[in-house]
């Protein structure tokens, strides 16, 4: 081989050596750069994993809302269904007449007509209830009658209770009771408090106008502290409120007390008289001035002046019920 032929082959084994020299290094380079730009890569795809599972998060929350709501509105419907069927659960221990055979009635008691619809085979403490609760009368107090007296343990099929049949009712509630037994003694504390708080009554104007004139030339004869019953005769020889004569007559058989005058006679029951008052007159202790109460106030009493003492308790036993027998 010639020296020129060596120079240009080493020449060429010197460029061939830069070139695998130089593609190594871009290489290198390149692997070098390549991890980097794997980082790189991967640090998005890092990021956007994070923010896919940020996001994801927010979507389950999202979802988790609307199933609780879901579940709330389910609920809430639940609820509210059982509320609503709650009231058809609850008893108030009374049968139900549903199914039975009803017969429709008509109550009358004092003066008022009531329809009432009840089993057939209710009995009569079962209607006595009913007229309870129509009423007010209770049950104790009350007789029912329908052909005779009802009896209570017996049903209305067996008495024959038919459709439209009338049922009488007699009784009184209690607070009709107590109005009817009790004014005269309301009235007669309310009258004791009133007197105890004023001056005598002989010594009020209006009746010391009557008082001053004197006894009655005809007055009757008086027993101090002593006790009589009624005379059979009529009490005579008093004035009334007016000055004018007045007579007493007492008709026990008829329950009523007759006050004469001059001019008229009033016929009174004894018991419309809600009280009398009755006072000592002052210097003529063996006679009372008396007033007879006709209504519920004091505007409404009748006054009679020199009574003979010993007739005062018996016509105060007598007009307000503690009859006088002869």
């Amino acid at each position: 081989m010639s020296y020129e032929d060596q120079n240009v082959r080493e020449m060429i084994c010197t460029c061939c050596l830069h070139i695998a020299f130089n593609s190594k290094v871009v290489d290198c380079v390149s692997a070098e750069r390549s991890p980097n730009l794997k980082v790189r890569q991967g640090s998005e795809v890092v990021g956007m994993e994070a923010e896919v599972t940020q996001k994801v998060p927010e979507v389950s929350c999202e979802a988790a809302g609307q199933e609780d709501a879901a579940g709330t509105e389910q609920a809430s419907l639940t609820d509210g269904e059982s509320t609503s069927a709650q009231p058809a659960a609850v008893s108030n221990g009374e049968e139900s007449d549903e199914g039975k055979e009803m017969v429709e009635v008509k109550i009358i008691w004092n003066k008022n007509k009531y329809d009432l619809k009840i089993p057939l085979d209710g009995t009569g403490a079962k209607l006595k209830e009913k007229i309870h609760t129509l009423t007010g009368l209770p049950p104790a107090m009350q007789k029912v009658m329908y052909k005779g007296l009802l009896p209570e343990d017996k049903t209305l099929r067996e008495i024959k209770v038919t459709n439209g049949a009338k049922i009488m009712v007699v009784g009184s509630t209690i607070n009709d009771v107590l109005a009817v037994n009790t004014p005269k003694e309301v009235i007669q504390q309310e009258v004791k408090a009133e007197e105890n708080k004023k001056e005598p009554l002989c010594r009020q104007k209006q009746h010391r106008k009557v008082l001053d004139k004197g006894k009655p030339d005809d007055v009757m004869p008086s027993i101090k502290g002593a006790k009589e019953r009624l005379p059979t005769v009529p009490l005579s020889g008093m004035y009334n409120k007016s000055g004018g004569k007045v007579r007493l007559t007492f008709k026990l058989e008829q329950d009523q007390l007759w006050i004469g005058t001059k001019e008229r006679t009033e016929k009174i029951p004894m018991g419309s008289i809600k009280n009398v008052v009755t006072e000592p007159i002052e210097g003529h202790e063996d006679y009372h001035m008396m007033a007879f109460q006709l209504g519920p106030t004091e505007a409404s009493q009748y006054w009679v002046y020199w009574v003979p003492a010993q007739f005062v308790d018996a016509i105060k036993d007598t007009v307000l019920g503690k009859w006088q027998y002869f």
